[in-house]
């Protein structure tokens, strides 16, 4: 089970280079409003903790530090990452935390890129939206194309519906990433026909300027979980590639 300091590595990431992660969620726990079945982190029962979340003055200091440490060292830094354990946009300073990255970028690796790697579940959220909106790569999840099957690999902690995600979505006007995990369980196939083709439908109503398409990599908190290999998943992404969408796949 993953557990990160407020600002960790940098380490290789398959889609983003070397990722300095940014963690704004408790460093002895996990805090997420879905309960993924593919979750590196484990499940959410399991990473319960009472501990603070960090604020804008933490990130700061942790974040400066580190940067001004790799600048020194010579260590190379493609992306600053917001991920972590569970769902940054959750913390309550989510927006000014963003400001402080980007400031801090521009200081010290003015080349690198700023990520927010996040489920899309608060995007509704003007402040939300403003702040992805100000990053180089906001990563919006979406998995599954119906409630019915998020239920199954996302788990939502409260009200989830994918139409209300995607209307979010649209307030981008393309300019986001969308990321999806393609796998397979005795209950669901990501690339069933019926599954697919309603997910392609949202990929051309959203029309985000990057697909990107990845699969299980580390050890999972639920069992009988397939992944994909990469030449499979670029079979089932041929028609949006054939039709001009621009597709990172990971496996």
């Amino acid at each position: 089970m993953i557990r990160e300091e407020l600002v960790f590595g940098p380490i290789f990431s398959r889609r983003l280079g070397a990722s300095l992660g940014i963690n704004l969620l408790p460093r002895e726990g996990k805090l997420c409003n879905f309960d993924c079945i593919y979750c590196e982190c484990g499940w959410n029962r399991d990473g319960r903790t009472n501990e603070a979340l960090p604020v804008p003055y933490d990130l700061e200091r942790a974040l400066e530090a580190r940067l001004m440490e790799c600048r020194d060292n010579g260590t190379a830094i493609d992306s600053i990452t917001f991920s972590g354990d569970g769902e940054p946009t959750l913390n309550p300073c989510f927006a000014e935390m963003v400001d402080v990255a980007l400031s801090l970028r521009d200081s010290y690796f003015p080349s690198a890129k700023v990520s927010v790697l996040t489920n899309a579940t608060r995007i509704g959220r003007e402040d939300v939206r403003e702040a992805l909106l100000r990053v180089d790569n906001p990563i919006l999840k979406l998995d599954a194309p119906t409630d019915e099957l998020a239920a199954k690999i996302n788990m939502p902690q409260g009200t989830y519906h994918v139409d209300d995600v995607v209307d979010a979505m649209k307030k981008f006007e393309g300019n986001f990433v969308l990321q999806t995990m393609f796998l397979r369980s005795p209950d669901f196939d990501s690339s069933s026909p019926e599954v697919l083709g309603a997910w392609m439908d949202i990929v051309r109503t959203v029309r985000p300027r990057e697909l990107m398409i990845y699969t299980i990599d580390r050890e999972t908190p639920a069992a009988d979980l397939e992944k994909f290999t990469v030449q499979q998943m670029e079979e089932l992404v041929r028609p949006l590639a054939e039709e001009g969408f621009k597709i990172q796949i990971k496996g």
